[in-house]
C-alpha cells in the first residue's frame, strides 16, 4: 500500500469523486481542446436521439462521443505532467505529445466513422 493513499469505503469514494469533478473543472477552463469536444458532445449527443436509429446504434454513436472526452482528458493529463517535469524541449517529451494528440485524432475519426456507417448504412 502506498502512504499516499487516504480513505477507505465511503469517505474515499466521496473523496475520489471531488477530485473526478476538479479534473473536469480544470479540463473545461484550461483546454479549448476539451471545450470544443464539449460542445461538439452537445450538438451530437442530442442528434444521436434524433436519428432513427436502434437502440445499439445509437449507444454506439452517443459511446463513440463519450470515448473522444476520455482521450482528450488523458491526453490533457499527459501534456501537463510533461510541462510539470520540463518545458525544456526534449525529443521524448514531443513524442509523449504528439502520441496523445494522434490518440485524439483517433478517436476523432471513430467518431465520423461511426456516425457515417450507421446513417448511411
Amino acid at each position: 500500500m502506498s502512504p499516499f493513499k487516504g480513505q477507505t469505503g465511503f469517505k474515499r469514494v466521496l473523496n475520489a469523486t471531488g477530485y473526478s469533478f476538479d479534473g473536469l473543472r480544470a479540463a473545461f477552463t484550461g483546454e479549448a481542446a476539451f471545450r470544443q469536444l464539449v460542445l461538439l458532445n452537445v450538438v451530437l449527443i442530442p442528434l444521436a436521439f434524433w436519428f432513427d436509429v436502434s437502440r445499439g446504434e445509437r449507444a454506439l454513436m452517443i459511446g463513440v462521443c463519450l470515448v473522444a472526452l476520455i482521450v482528450e482528458l488523458l491526453n490533457s493529463a499527459v501534456e501537463a505532467a510533461i510541462d510539470r517535469i520540463s518545458l525544456e524541449l526534449h525529443p521524448l517529451s514531443k513524442n509523449a505529445k504528439d502520441m496523445g494528440s494522434a490518440a485524439q485524432f483517433v478517436a476523432l475519426s471513430l467518431i465520423g466513422s461511426v456516425w457515417l456507417v450507421i446513417l448511411l448504412g
